[in-house]
C-alpha cells in the first residue's frame, strides 16, 4: 500500500471546503432545523461512502475496508462526544439558535487537533513499537471507564471549578453574539468563548481514545486521517438530530466499550494475530448495530 501522493491531501481537502459551502448554503435555504440536519447529515455520509469508493483504485479493497472501518468507529465514538456536548450546553445555558456556531468552530479546531494528533501517533509507534501496548491500554482504560461511568444525567452535573474561578480571575461577559466583546474600555471573554474552549478541550480529551482506536485499525496516515474527518464534518448535523433523544441510548456505553475494548485486543494481538480490515468493519458495525436496537427496544427507565 504506497503512501498517499501530495495531490490525494489537496484534493481531500478541496473537496471539504467545497462540501462546506453546499453546507452553508443549505443552512440558509433550508428553514426546518430538522430537514436541514438530516439533509446535512444524509450528505456527509453519502460523501464518506462514495470517498471509500474513490479510494478502491489507489489503496485496493484493503485500503477501502481500513477507512471505512476507521470512519465507522470514529462516527460511533462521536455519539458519546454528542452527550458532553449536550451538557455543556446545557450547563453554559447556550441557545438552541447560538449552538450551530460553537459546533461550527469545534469542527474547524478538531480538524486541526485530530491531525496533529494522528501524525504524532503514527510517528511514535513507527519509532517506538512498545508504543501500541500503551495506546492499547489506553483504549481498554476508556472503556472500563465508559462502562463505569455510563451515562450521567445532564441535571447532575455541576458547574465545573474552572469556571468558578476564572470568573473570580477576570471578569466574563454574559454576552451570547460574540465570542470577544468590548466592555468599559477593554476586551471581555463572553460565556460563547468559554463554551467553545470547553467543546475542543473535550474533543482534545475524545481524541485520546479515538486516534488509538483507529490506528488500531490502519497506519496509513491518509486513511487514518480521512476517515476521521469526515466522521468529524457530520457532527454538527447530528448533534441536531440526536440531541433530543440521546436519553433514550441506554446501551450506548456499553456499545462503545465494547468498540474500544475490541480495538484494543486487536492492537495488543497484532504480532501474534492478524484481524483484516473488513473483519474489523464488520465487527463494529454489529456491535453498534445490537447497541442501537437494544436501547431502542428497551424500555424507558
Amino acid at each position: 500500500m504506497t503512501p498517499a501522493r501530495l495531490w490525494y491531501w489537496i484534493a481531500f481537502h478541496l473537496a471539504l471546503i467545497i462540501l462546506f459551502g453546499v453546507e452553508h448554503l443549505l443552512h440558509r435555504s433550508v428553514t426546518d432545523a430538522r430537514r436541514r440536519a438530516l439533509l446535512t447529515v444524509g450528505m456527509w455520509m453519502m460523501t464518506a461512502l462514495a470517498f471509500g469508493m474513490a479510494l478502491l483504485r489507489p489503496y485496493r479493497l484493503a485500503g477501502a475496508a481500513q477507512y471505512l472501518a476507521g470512519y465507522a468507529l470514529e462516527q460511533a465514538l462521536s455519539l458519546d462526544n454528542l452527550i458532553v456536548f449536550v451538557l455543556l450546553f446545557r450547563l453554559f445555558r447556550i441557545p438552541a439558535e447560538r449552538q450551530p456556531r460553537v459546533l461550527s468552530w469545534g469542527v474547524a479546531g478538531a480538524i486541526v487537533l485530530r491531525g496533529a494528533f494522528i501524525a504524532g501517533g503514527i510517528a511514535l509507534l513507527n519509532r517506538l513499537r512498545w508504543i501500541q501496548y500503551l495506546f492499547a491500554s489506553l483504549l481498554l482504560l476508556a472503556a472500563f471507564r465508559l462502562l463505569r461511568v455510563g451515562q450521567s444525567q445532564p441535571s447532575a452535573q455541576p458547574a465545573p471549578t474552572w469556571i468558578q474561578w476564572l470568573t473570580r480571575w477576570r471578569p466574563v461577559s454574559p454576552d451570547l453574539d460574540h465570542f470577544v466583546v468590548a466592555q468599559d474600555g477593554r476586551r471581555m471573554a463572553t460565556v460563547l468563548l468559554l463554551t467553545l474552549v470547553a467543546v475542543e478541550l473535550t474533543d482534545i480529551v475524545f481524541a485520546m481514545d479515538s486516534i488509538p482506536a483507529v490506528l488500531s485499525i490502519t497506519r496509513q496516515p491518509f486513511l487514518a486521517y480521512t476517515s476521521n474527518i469526515m466522521a468529524v464534518m457530520g457532527l454538527r448535523s447530528l448533534f441536531v438530530l440526536l440531541a433530543a433523544g440521546l436519553d433514550r441510548l441506554r446501551y450506548l456505553h456499553v456499545g462503545l466499550a465494547a468498540m474500544l475494548g475490541f480495538a484494543s485486543l486487536k492492537m495488543l494481538a497484532a504480532n501474534w494475530v492478524t484481524i483484516g480490515p473488513g473483519i474489523s468493519l464488520a465487527v463494529l458495525a454489529a456491535l453498534m448495530s445490537v447497541t442501537l436496537g437494544a436501547s431502542l427496544l428497551a424500555r424507558p427507565a
